[in-house]
């Protein structure tokens, strides 16, 4: 373990945390613009299924908030009895009025400043655990609501022959926020590195680019496949996730605390899988990631020739594309093949091999809580160390009771196997 408190907020880290909120607001703009937009042209399928994917994402989002939130408080030394219930039942409420990630985004704010007003190198720490979470919350809701939403009005494009504006904006829109959100995920886990491994901006771009090559190129497929037959996307969309779900059990994930939460997390990742690889597990992912590009790969030629098929079929009644068929599949072909040379390049240049996390996981807590123990703060199965500037008497192994203990919220095993999830 490094002296100091293990992960320091920069500049970099703040500037991302804020544009993360601006493209979110960004984004939740824009769905109200396409919903409006869909209305307006008498699109009323379009536009209830847009709300049900919505609705559904938000949903998703407010229910691992919550969770991470009461997990978090249950585990606070100085929340007891009537504070617990009412601590608990104030945050319910307020994800249940669909204002989780608005309370996240707020307390990360105000822990920000109040780090940089004070020169509090504890709330400095505290902000990038916090920012963790809602960089695993902004993930998930990029491949349960943005992503899909590019899939919908990519679909809604094709089949227009007057390509409407709100469609053109919300599909900038969803594809930035998705890529950002990618890129801030990155950065948060290079933090778990330490300096001599620390990945600098070249790779948090390659990061970005792989990525953005890999998925572009499959949310197209899938676009075009639900614009040619669109009573069969449902179908080959749970079939699909139903085997990643499985597959996601069968690497036996252990994210969650409970047993039933788990499961909702491989279910969540049977949708990032959908559009992405996804590391799950610290144990043999090369293997893993072979087997799932040649399956994801497969699928998409196959989207690809079903909508060739289909266009061909009926292409009197089709309207014409912008771009000859052929040179859109050689394109997607060409983006996703480029996507995977930079992946390679990104893992044999840039990403560190098994390096020494500054998390480890104190699997001797039972119950988690914050307690001084010499010079280490012991806080949800996290041990951060603590540059004190003087020995306590006592000896390092004997319990000292600080006279102020601060709960680190948001602090959860997650953190350690996120990190050894990314980096093994």
């Amino acid at each position: 373990m490094e002296e100091g408190f293990p992960f320091q907020l920069t500049f970099p880290n703040v500037a991302i945390s804020f544009l993360s909120l601006i493209f979110f607001l960004l984004d939740l703009a824009l769905d109200l613009w396409a919903l409006v937009g869909l209305y307006n042209e008498g699109r009323y399928f379009s536009m209830g299924l847009l709300i049900f994917l919505l609705i559904g994402a938000s949903i998703l989002m407010q229910i691992f908030s919550w969770i991470w939130y009461s997990d978090s408080i249950k585990t606070a030394p100085e929340t007891k009895g009537k504070r617990f219930n009412s601590r608990r039942c104030l945050l319910a409420w307020v994800h249940i009025f669909q204002l989780g990630l608005f309370f996240r985004f707020g307390e990360l704010i105000m822990t920000t400043i109040r780090g940089y007003k004070q020169h509090d190198l504890f709330e400095k720490g505290v902000t990038v655990y916090l920012n963790h979470d809602l960089s695993m919350l902004r993930l998930f809701e990029a491949f349960s609501e943005n992503a899909p939403q590019l899939v919908f009005m990519i679909a809604l494009t094709v089949e227009m022959e007057d390509q409407q504006l709100f469609t053109v904006a919300k599909i900038i829109g969803s594809l930035s926020s998705l890529s950002f959100t990618m890129l801030s995920y990155h950065r948060n886990m290079r933090e778990f590195v330490p300096d001599k491994h620390k990945m600098g901006w070249s790779s948090s771009v390659f990061y970005f680019l792989w990525n953005l090559f890999l998925i572009g190129p499959r949310v197209v497929s899938v676009s075009l496949f639900a614009s040619a037959l669109p009573c069969y996307i449902a179908t080959h969309f749970l079939s699909l996730w139903t085997l990643l779900v499985l597959w996601a059990w069968w690497q036996k994930t252990d994210f969650m605390d409970s047993k039933a939460v788990e499961w909702l997390y491989r279910a969540t990742v049977g949708i990032i899988w959908y559009f992405s690889w996804f590391n799950v597990a610290s144990r043999s992912t090369k293997h893993k990631a072979v087997i799932y590009h040649a399956v994801m790969g497969t699928d998409t030629m196959l989207l690809l020739g079903l909508w060739w098929w289909k266009r061909s079929v009926e292409s009197a009644r089709l309207g014409p594309l912008p771009i000859n068929p052929y040179l859109l599949i050689a394109l997607l072909v060409t983006i996703y093949s480029i996507g995977v040379l930079l992946k390679l390049l990104y893992y044999w240049k840039f990403h560190p091999n098994k390096p020494v996390l500054k998390i480890r996981a104190a699997a001797e807590d039972k119950n988690p809580v914050l307690q001084l123990q010499g010079t280490i703060i012991r806080a949800a199965h996290i041990d951060i160390e603590v540059d004190s500037g003087e020995t306590p008497e006592s000896s390092p192994s004997s319990p000292v009771t600080p006279p102020t203990q601060k709960n680190l919220t948001g602090i959860h095993k997650r953190m350690k196997i996120m990190a050894e999830n990314f980096y093994y």
